[in-house]
């Protein structure tokens, strides 16, 4: 008996398409999470990271609202919208997902190989405060959150709004022990200035 992979993409895909407002936003997130992917490999040299059982407090969060924010959950749980967008409303809401994934492109490029996915110290590793990091410390963080909160008010589920929320919440986590971390790896005299001048999350807002 042969493995079907295209009904497998089939079933899938439909799940997006079928339970998310429409395939738009389903595409904008799935371009964005293999060109996110695809870019992995462009990274410095790692010479010190947080211990795995650390991370979990970030980590699981992120991966209970991931499965919650995904399409199936609903699917499985029998769940319906609570509301209904309309297509302007829709387009808006794609509007504010690719300005937030560009906002983590940016902050991505502009970090360059300092870059990684988990909370690490790289080779010559110093402090960042240009570009996208003179107006959040985390602008990765920034635009993920706004495009999955847009996103999961824009699907209407509780499961999905949920999970939005979770994964926000995970990488606040996620911002506040990296900065704990490069205090102590950078200097509070470097990474601890630089926390007191610029805001963390929400850009404008007073620097804590």
């Amino acid at each position: 008996m042969s493995f079907d992979f295209s009904k497998l993409l089939s079933v899938a895909w439909g799940g997006w398409t079928t339970t998310w407002p429409t395939q738009l936003l389903a595409l904008i997130w799935l371009a964005w999470l293999a060109s996110w992917v695809g870019a992995s490999f462009w990274q410095g040299r790692t010479q010190k990271q947080v211990m795995t059982l650390e991370s979990g407090r970030y980590r699981l969060p992120i991966l209970i609202g991931g499965i919650l924010f995904t399409p199936w959950t609903a699917e499985v749980l029998g769940e319906k919208p609570l509301w209904v967008f309309s297509n302007t409303g829709v387009y808006v809401t794609a509007l504010i997902v690719i300005a937030g994934i560009s906002f983590t492109w940016w902050g991505r490029l502009h970090l360059g190989k300092f870059w990684s996915n988990t909370i690490t110290h790289k080779e010559d590793h110093r402090v960042v405060d240009t570009g996208p990091y003179g107006i959040v410390r985390h602008p990765i963080y920034t635009g993920l959150i706004a495009g999955m909160l847009a996103t999961g008010i824009a699907v209407g589920t509780v499961t999905a709004m949920l999970g939005a929320i979770l994964i926000s919440l995970g990488m606040w986590q996620k911002g506040r022990m990296e900065e704990v971390f490069l205090s102590k790896e950078l200097g509070e005299d470097a990474y601890g200035a630089y926390c007191r001048r610029v805001p963390m999350i929400i850009p404008f807002l007073s620097p804590r």
